[in-house]
């Protein structure tokens, strides 16, 4: 009957939208939810996982299943649907010679647009938007096709490794997200206003973490507040009571003989109550950390500090800074400065006035210019210095990509400030990084 005919290839229709969708969903299904999945109890989501381990086996049934049912669609709605519509042309009087060519092209013109739409793109579309609950449906029927296919699928899988062997691919890929895909979904999850600004800023600045090393995020040597042992009384009074941070360091002699650190507001008690002697008695050892440490790896020495303060020294055993959880606080939300101000300022020119100890990492993603590669500097001003190879004077500058870089203020040894101002004619002639003559005319 022509009722089951049609019933058979529009079956088959359905049999490799299912297959279709089975290979998109468990293609773009993300492993973590699928983790995620698993450990709430589906089993689904754990076939799904190994499948996804394996994604050779799996696709070469796919593959199988796909190629049959096309084969057995195109054979069966042309030896029965196509001679049906054949004889019925030839019913209404048309010449057989014009009937067996019309009913077979009508019949595999309908016969494909239903395959792409019912068999491709719509099972597809479903396969992309609900990917993990379509891979936790389609598992467990993948896995038994693979199973039951496993010949034939273990030649397929073996060819397929052999060929990218051939072309120079590895056998496996880290399928993990990325640093980079992540960012990039939460760009669009900010395009569409799931993502606040501020949030997105934030969560760029704790990835960007696990990138630094403690010198990139720590409070310089030359900006550390601490007081001598063997300074007088009064001096020691005054340099409590003018304390602009919460804690200070303690030292005997000079800034690398440090003994501990020492809360101010208690110390301040203290030395109400009792003098400078009682103080002592509050002074507490704190961790020392190599300043190749990574910045992440900080955050547990912290815990472990009584005060929340580490020490940075070099190989030579010499202080290079502290890190607080304010220092890592800042990291994370820029917004959160001292009392100088911004240490970035839009000016209406478009130049950017910028402090020196601002990261060069987070300046270099504004300007949309990258890095040169294993560069030992973290800040605008060991920018500065890496490039002019000298501490530089007020008004000297230098180009880089299509900025130009001019130092405005320098404090002692320090680069304080420096203005960035675009110049996108020096594109060409500086598109590769390169110091200009003018920088060298200065």
């Amino acid at each position: 009957m022509l009722v089951v005919e049609l019933a058979v290839v529009f079956g088959l229709i359905v049999l490799n939208g299912f297959l279709a969708m089975s290979e998109l969903a468990l293609v773009s299904a993300k492993r973590p939810l699928l983790e995620q999945m698993a450990r709430e109890g589906s089993r689904g989501a754990g076939v799904a996982l190994e499948l996804t381990r394996e994604p050779g086996r799996f696709l070469s049934a796919v593959q199988i299943g796909i190629t049959l049912v096309g084969i057995i669609a195109g054979a069966f709605s042309g030896a029965t649907i196509a001679e049906r519509g054949d004889a019925w042309l030839e019913s209404q009087g048309m010449p057989t010679r014009f009937a067996e060519p019309v009913a077979f092209a009508v019949v595999i013109v309908t016969i494909t647009y239903l395959s792409v739409v019912l068999g491709e793109l719509v099972p597809k579309q479903i396969g992309l938007r609900n990917a993990e609950r379509a891979a936790v449906l389609v598992a467990r029927p993948m896995q038994l096709l693979a199973m039951a296919a496993s010949p034939v699928v273990s030649l397929l899988d073996v060819s397929a490794r052999l060929g990218l062997r051939l072309l120079g691919q590895s056998r496996t890929q880290d399928t993990g997200v990325t640093d980079k895909e992540i960012m990039t979904m939460i760009d669009e999850a900010e395009r569409t206003g799931l993502v606040e600004p501020e949030e997105r800023s934030m969560i760029s600045r704790v990835m960007r973490l696990g990138d630094r090393s403690v010198r990139a995020i720590m409070t310089p040597r030359p900006d550390i507040e601490w007081i001598d042992l063997r300074d007088s009384d009064d001096e020691i009074r005054d340099a409590i009571r003018g304390a602009r941070h919460g804690r200070m360091l303690v030292a005997d002699g000079d800034i690398d003989g440090i003994i501990g650190a020492i809360p101010v507001r208690a110390a301040l008690v203290a030395l109400m109550d009792d003098g400078v002697s009682a103080m002592w008695v509050l002074v507490e050892k704190v961790p020392a950390v190599s300043d190749r440490l990574g910045a992440i790896d900080v955050v547990e020495q912290l815990r472990q500090s009584p005060l929340n303060l580490v020490l940075v020294v070099d190989e030579h055993g010499s202080v290079e800074g502290i890190v607080t959880e304010g220092d890592i606080l800042k990291t994370i939300v820029a917004d959160i400065e001292e009392d100088e101000g911004p240490r970035i300022t839009q000016r209406d020119d478009g130049s950017l006035l910028i402090d020196g100890s601002f990261p060069i990492d987070e300046l270099a993603e504004r300007l949309g210019v990258p890095l040169p590669p294993n560069q030992a500097y973290h800040t605008v001003a060991g920018f500065a210095l890496a490039r002019m190879r000298r501490l530089p004077k007020v008004g000297e500058s230098f180009h880089y990509g299509q900025w130009r870089f001019e130092v405005v203020d320098v404090d002692g040894q320090r680069i304080d400030k420096v203005l960035v101002t675009p110049q996108p004619a020096l594109h060409r002639s500086v598109g590769r990084g390169a110091p200009t003559t003018a920088a060298r005319r200065t």
